[in-house]
């Protein structure tokens, strides 16, 4: 059952360039200045060297593959990520940082194509970016929203008014919608679900917080 569902997988992956993207705009927002030396703005939820530890959920074309994921701080700039099955198996395990930076320590024989790591790698590597130079501010009833431009990519980051924290990040790609992480959080080192919605292909990955009762259970 497995090894039928990571192979739809794969076959999914084939109709990327097949779907469309829309071209993203905010809306009903009003701009804010920004300081001289301005900050940038910063995805914090990866920074603690605590181990973050998620059920795991991707529906891929209406197929679901299930698993924990672990992800680890293991340097300032390299995070360490590790996926199981739901009976403890080793699925795949790399590790990711600044600068392009991917080791891959193991992959599921099933798991092994290019097109499936490159997927990960860069899923993760927008994931756990954590600076923002920011080039505009805008706000809204619930929301200050920072603009961050990286070559041909810009970011939309959504921080909420009364909590400060991060609830969602925006990535596109030529003005098109490439990536949609939504935030669930009590903190602002530590979000409770997350959702990855990719805008150009089928692809959904959740993320559900497992706690310390679950881990001594499990």
């Amino acid at each position: 059952m497995r090894r039928f569902l990571l192979q739809s997988f794969l076959y999914s992956l084939l109709f990327l360039l097949l779907a469309s993207c829309k071209t993203y705009k905010l809306e009903n927002v009003e701009p804010l200045s920004l300081s001289r030396n301005q900050k940038p703005s910063e995805n914090l939820y990866f920074t603690s060297s605590q181990d973050y530890v998620y059920k795991c959920q991707m529906e891929v074309y209406g197929n679901d593959i299930s698993g924990i994921l672990i992800i680890k701080k293991i340097s300032e700039t390299t995070h360490r990520i590790v996926m199981t099955s739901d009976f403890g198996n080793k699925m795949i395990d790399f590790e990711i940082g600044e600068n392009d930076y991917f080791k891959l320590n193991y992959v599921l024989a099933d798991l092994d194509k290019k097109m499936v790591i490159n997927f990960l790698k860069n899923d993760f590597q927008e994931l756990l970016r954590k600076n923002y130079p920011v080039s505009e501010r805008f706000e809204n009833s619930e929301s200050i929203i920072d603009i961050s431009k990286i070559d041909e990519k810009i970011y939309y980051l959504f921080f909420d008014k009364k909590s400060d924290n991060l609830t969602q990040i925006i990535y596109t790609k030529n003005n098109r919608e490439k990536i949609d992480f939504t935030f669930d959080a009590k903190k602002t080192t530590f979000a409770e679900t997350i959702n990855l919605q990719h805008k150009d292909f089928k692809i959904n990955i959740k993320l559900n917080q497992i706690t310390e009762t679950e881990q001594e259970t499990e």
